[in-house]
């Protein structure tokens, strides 16, 4: 029984069970308290790597940033050491931002509540970036639309996402919640309808990032006992990273 139990806390998004999927919003809120407490989670231990790949390439001082599907704001230690003007969060649970707000008390947050973000100016960040949030949002094509209108006419975008090769294999981001596992709603969206849709916009891919599910991942299984999820996803791209610049045009 108790390996039955530990099977059940597999964490986000390679456990896959049968069930209700809980939206978004609702789930991060539920999730946002011990969000943070999460040592063992391969997909934020490989996004920590994507990203900081992506971000490391830039030069962001002075800046003005937004950071869309903020969270708790993992990485905004990282973003902050760069020395931006302004960063500011978004996010649709106003649980994942008072976590962040705890922990950057000076921090300028946003809830989002429409996809269009209407109330945001036209062109006003030089950087957006947008972490494991991606395939949360349904209707892809108007909200990249809405990002690439406050972005600035030089600008550049960070985003990185559970793979969609993943999520159609059955991939889920589940986590537990007393003794519910709770999985989050997800939507498949393929790398190259995003990079179609920026490119509509100006927007070209200037680096690319994606790790593969191999044996160097093996021990993060077992400490689960679900070396059977391991066997199925081995070999499967799990995450990916892609930087998106538009500098053809002035501001």
């Amino acid at each position: 029984m108790l390996i039955v139990r530990e099977m059940k806390k597999y964490f986000s998004g390679i456990y896959h069970r049968a069930g209700d999927e809980t939206d978004a919003e609702k789930a991060y809120d539920i999730w946002s308290a011990t969000y943070d407490d999460q040592p063992d989670n391969l997909m934020l231990a490989l996004d920590e790597d994507v990203f900081s790949k992506l971000l490391h390439k830039l030069d962001i001082e002075n800046k003005i940033v937004a950071d869309i599907g903020c969270g708790t704001g993992r990485h905004w230690q990282k973003i902050l050491d760069q020395k931006p003007a302004i960063v500011s969060g978004f996010d649709v649970s106003g649980g994942m931002l008072e976590q962040l707000r705890q922990k950057f008390p000076a921090a300028i947050t946003h809830k989002i509540t429409s996809s269009l973000f209407d109330r945001v100016p036209t062109a006003s960040f030089d950087l957006i970036i947008s972490t494991l949030t991606i395939a949360h949002i349904e209707d892809l094509t108007t909200t990249l639309e809405a990002w690439f209108r406050i972005a600035k006419q030089k600008s550049d975008i960070i985003i990185t996402d559970f793979h969609p090769v993943a999520l159609a294999k059955g991939g889920k981001r589940t986590f537990q919640k007393g003794r519910r596992q709770v999985t989050v709603k997800n939507f498949i969206h393929s790398i190259e309808s995003i990079k179609l849709i920026a490119g509509k916009y100006g927007f070209m891919v200037a680096a690319e990032e994606e790790i593969t599910i191999n044996k160097e991942h093996k021990h993060y299984y077992e400490q689960k006992h679900a070396l059977h999820v391991f066997e199925k996803f081995n070999g499967t791209p799990i995450i990916y990273g892609l930087h998106l610049k538009r500098d053809d045009a002035t501001d």
